[in-house]
């Protein structure tokens, strides 16, 4: 019994995202569904999911949480399934703002988390891409984490990832397990998706998951695939390319605890002279 509560099989959905929501809902629970069949205990969905990634749609998609229609549908499936579910993310409308949103559902259909995107993706390579989601979202300002068995998972999005302080947060709040659900485009994913999720997955030796859209040339913004699970000594064990698809795969806690054992640069920090701390 203690062997299974340390164990954890983990599916990440891949999702071919439309500008029909109804079609997107509809596949998504299509997946977890494929996802279930397959043993998955812990489903995530991608970074925008129900709606294409683009500041001109954010408002048009926006619904409440929990009361909006992706959100009952995602109780109905968690509960139906006896899992629980990442929901990626939505565009969140709330008092007159927009988040870019995850929420989390236990196997009872229950909201048991809520994460609003704390590092808004605003960039500007010349020539190549410019972004700004702050034209249209307002950043969150708190961590999020839940259990599962012997799991302490932390909920990132996209460019959250980029801040090791983040992750380090997670780790320091006993995290084994990071997530996050993403959307890098075709400059950004070849140069530094897997190069970051190996790096947060070495900097606090945990599993670190990330989960895309799948790619779609036609889009206005064309995302990079290539969902992948890391483990804590920073290898690839399960990935994808860039179609639609998912990966399913179990995580043990008995690695993350060998690597903290055989590398214990956590207690070897010299919190003394330097810190990373959550002022929150």
């Amino acid at each position: 019994m203690e062997k299974l509560s340390r164990t954890l099989r983990i599916a990440c959905i891949q999702l071919k995202v439309g500008t029909n929501k109804t079609e997107n809902v509809a596949r998504a629970l299509e997946k977890i569904r494929e996802a279930k069949m397959k043993g998955a205990e812990l489903v995530s969905l991608p970074e925008c999911f129900n709606s294409p990634y683009g500041t001109k749609f954010f408002q048009q998609y926006a619904e409440a949480v929990p009361e909006g229609e992706t959100s009952k549908f995602l109780s109905e499936i968690s509960k139906e399934l006896g899992i629980y579910l990442i929901a990626g993310s939505i565009p969140e409308s709330k008092e007159n703002k927009l988040y870019n949103t995850s929420t989390i559902w236990d196997p009872n259909g229950n909201l048991i988390g809520t994460y609003r995107k704390m590092h808004l993706f605003d960039i500007d390579i010349p020539g190549e891409i410019t972004f700004k989601e702050s034209d249209s979202l307002t950043a969150g300002n708190s961590f999020t984490t839940f259990d599962v068995k012997d799991f302490k998972i932390g909920v990132g999005i996209c460019y959250d990832i980029r801040f090791e302080e983040f992750a380090k947060i997670y780790r320091k709040k006993g995290c084994n397990l990071l997530v996050y659900p993403g959307a890098f485009n075709m400059k950004t994913g070849p140069l530094h998706w897997e190069l970051l999720a190996r790096a947060r997955a070495n900097d606090n030796q945990c599993y670190t998951a990330l989960i895309s859209p799948a790619r779609d040339v036609n889009a206005d913004y064309v995302a990079w695939g290539h969902t992948m699970v890391v483990d804590p000594w920073a290898k690839v064990v399960e990935t994808v390319d860039s179609e639609e698809g998912l990966i399913v795969t179990d995580l043990d806690l008995s690695l993350v605890d060998k690597v903290r054992a055989n590398i214990p640069v956590y207690n070897q920090r010299r919190s003394e002279i330097y810190d990373t701390i959550d002022k929150k």
